[in-house]
């Protein structure tokens, strides 16, 4: 069972996406088009097969426009759909469905494409230890709503922000003067609860994180024999140090990389490069 998203969010979002299609008028096609009291019955159905995610939202854009629409839920979020079937429907007054089912189409859309692309990552690692990580490359003002598509494709969550995990990355780590002073003022500044991460790209550094201590290593851009590599060290000095690879990843490399036996595979693509899952909207008057 995947949670549901803050209720605060998802009002939120979803009260910014009408107003920017709704506008000052509202749907003015609608409006001089179809006779008010009109009732109509919509299906929004799978053309491709995939995995869903983002129907929280879908209802909070009918249920803003119009609370009396009665709103069913074919599918959960999470779930695999193949073409043809059917995910959500609405009944009630036209005029109102057809003022929020691009709102809604987009929102599920965006999000089962992110879910559905998560799900083949996932789906290429299995029978290894590796975890399939999103990352902060994400919609700015959607980041919330995109990492939990992640999830509802098998995948996990990266930090959210800036503000919940310390990550030294490449340039941290040159304007601290080096990997050692960088991890040493994270741990004094930082709380027991804060996880600290650092990024390496050689070796050679590697051994020093293995030296000074962290929770997490990010091996950035290696190829899979020194990826290899650099786990078995990590193994054999520190075993509770968790191994994250990052860097060249995509679907046809993924396998290579989780089997140098890393804990965590982020993937950027997960979430700036994932295609729309193609959706449907079925209408009939009635």
């Amino acid at each position: 069972m995947i949670p549901p998203l803050p209720a605060h969010l998802v009002s939120e979002a979803v009260s910014r996406a009408l107003a920017e299609d709704l506008g000052l008028a509202g749907d003015i096609t609608s409006a001089a088009c179809i006779p008010p009291g009109r009732r109509a019955r919509l299906v929004m159905v799978a053309r491709r097969p995939g995995r869903i995610a983002g129907l929280q939202l879908a209802v909070e854009a009918f249920g803003q426009v119009e609370p009396d629409l009665d709103i069913y839920l074919d599918r959960p979020d999470g779930a695999a759909v193949a073409p043809g079937e059917g995910v959500m429907r609405v009944e009630g007054d036209a005029r109102a469905i057809l003022a929020a089912e691009r709102t809604a189409l987009n929102f599920v859309g965006r999000l089962s494409g992110i879910a559905t692309l998560t799900a083949e990552y996932v789906r290429l690692v299995q029978g290894t230890a590796a975890s399939i990580v999103c990352t902060r490359k994400t919609t700015p003002g959607l980041r919330a709503f995109e990492k939990h598509a992640v999830r509802c494709g098998g995948g996990r969550n990266h930090r959210f922000g800036l503000f919940d995990a310390v990550l030294i990355k490449d340039n941290h780590i040159a304007v601290a003067g080096g990997i050692a002073p960088a991890l040493r003022a994270a741990r004094a500044a930082c709380g027991h609860l804060v996880k600290v991460e650092i990024e390496v790209d050689t070796l050679d550094q590697l051994d020093e994180v293995l030296r000074e201590g962290a929770d997490v290593v990010l091996l950035d851009n290696m190829a899979p024999a020194v990826l290899a590599e650099a786990v078995a060290r990590v193994k054999a000095r520190r075993p509770a140090l968790l191994t994250e690879a990052s860097g060249g990843v995509s679907l046809e490399t993924v396998a290579a990389i989780a089997a140098t036996g890393v804990d965590l595979i982020s993937v950027g693509a997960l979430t700036h490069s994932a295609p729309v899952l193609d959706l449907g909207l079925d209408i009939a008057i009635g």
